[in-house]
């Protein structure tokens, strides 16, 4: 009898799929992750999993009915930039972008790229539950809802806390960009430590 599986057993890949193109489903969102995201990083900066971030995430658009999509992005590190290219490519028009470190953004196409929907920006305060609730509101908003904004915890001491890993994150996901390297569709392939990825 294997034991069950918990959250930080979790692994995910990301397969790349082919160039990321602009989407054509009206109920689609878009995950948009970083360079390092997945691949140089495995964990955000409070060691949630990236396959967990990514599992809660799907799993709250999917509750909503609505698809999901996921492209990495290669060419910039900065949170704005990424979530806003992963709205353009969004058939819906709404794209949430996720940093290594767990840093994330809810982002409208048709908004300017420095404003977005949601902004979630102290990633030492990001669990699984708030990543669900990150991807119900992506999908309501897809659906042309107006979701209440996501609650969440407010701690005046993680900055000074975390400042610094947070500082050597953000330098190690600029060292993996490519520029001028367009952005990819990659399929999550979940899995487990010390066992062969699933599907």
């Amino acid at each position: 009898m294997t034991a069950p599986t918990t959250a930080s057993d979790r692994t995910v890949t990301l397969r790349e799929v082919g160039p990321a193109g602009r989407g054509t489903r009206p109920d689609e969102v878009v995950i948009a992750v970083s360079p390092a995201f997945a691949g140089h990083f495995t964990k955000t900066i409070v060691d949630v999993p990236h396959a967990e971030v990514l599992r809660q995430v799907l799993a709250g658009i999917e509750e909503q009915g609505v698809t999901a999509r996921v492209i990495r992005v290669f060419d910039t590190a900065d949170l704005a930039a990424i979530a806003h290219g992963g709205a353009k490519l969004s058939g819906s028009g709404i794209a949430v972008g996720i940093l290594s470190r767990g840093t994330t953004m809810i982002h409208q196409r048709d908004l300017p790229r420095l404003s977005n929907l949601e902004l979630f920006p102290q990633s030492p305060l990001l669990d699984p539950p708030v990543f669900r609730m990150i991807g119900a509101n992506a999908a309501q908003y897809a659906k042309g809802e107006s979701p209440q904004p996501v609650p969440t915890r407010n701690d005046q001491m993680a900055r000074p806390r975390w400042q610094a890993k947070a500082a050597l994150l953000h330098l190690k996901e600029f060292e993996c960009i490519q520029a001028g390297r367009p952005a990819v569709e990659v399929e999550p392939v979940f899995g487990r430590v010390g066992s062969r990825p699933l599907g």
